[in-house]
């Protein structure tokens, strides 16, 4: 398949979910969107993944290429390629499908537990993880549920992830394609939004990434297969 990683900044990549597309011999290419660089139309693509960013879904006036994003993002939903958002770029997809985003009740930053729906533990995607999941979170903003979708997952703040009913279409809050490496460069970047000591973080991440990462290659593969027969 033709896969499309887009991505908001050098230190926010695909990470593993980069890596399952590579793994499993997709063809895989990447839009940095803040570069302007050109990209292919969205029915040219058999998959599309959207990742995070240090910047929030409403922030136009200092973002302008946010717009450009969600145009292309319309364009991938109303031709029904399967597209997989995350953090920032489930909120982008959200924004897509027509609901609001704007600022979370509180910010989730570290190592936290999601609860699946019961929607979410059948979904052929979602279902991949554990009732309960300890993942990575580093976001202030959430959104609305779209109109269409079912929320599959959740935690005390807010819907953790969604999935469009008449498209093949998923969106995570939280960050399953993180690597230790990513971790550690957020940290250094932004340590004044950490609620706990950047060591702290780092030790704990250092003992809960080989499991988000298998979570994460798991989610990756789950959305891929479901690609796969979408494109059959």
């Amino acid at each position: 398949m033709r896969v499309l990683s887009i991505t908001h900044g050098p230190t926010v990549p695909g990470g593993v979910f980069d890596q399952a597309v590579e793994a499993a011999g997709h063809t895989l290419e990447r839009w940095q969107v803040p570069d302007g660089a050109a990209h292919a139309a969205a029915g040219s693509y058999d998959a599309v993944m959207v990742f995070g960013g240090s910047m929030h879904p409403d922030q136009d006036d200092r973002f302008h290429w946010l717009g450009d994003e969600e145009e292309f993002l319309k364009d991938v939903l109303a031709e029904r390629v399967p597209v997989f958002g995350v953090c920032l770029g489930a909120q982008m997809l959200a924004r897509a499908a027509g609901a609001a985003v704007g600022p979370a009740g509180a910010p989730e930053v570290g190592w936290l537990d999601v609860d699946l729906t019961a929607e979410g533990a059948a979904d052929p995607v979602l279902g991949r993880l554990p009732a309960t999941a300890t993942v990575f979170q580093w976001h202030h903003y959430t959104f609305d549920l779209p109109a269409s979708a079912t929320e599959l997952a959740r935690s005390a703040i807010c819907t953790q992830a969604f999935r469009l009913a008449d498209r093949p279409a998923w969106g995570i809050q939280f960050h399953a394609e993180v690597t230790l490496a990513m971790v550690t460069a957020w940290t250094r970047e932004d340590p004044d939004e950490l609620p706990m000591p950047a060591a702290e973080l780092q030790a704990e991440s250092e003992s809960s990434i080989a499991r988000s990462n298998e979570q994460g290659h798991a989610l990756a593969e789950a959305f891929l297969r479901e690609a796969a027969l979408s494109s059959r």
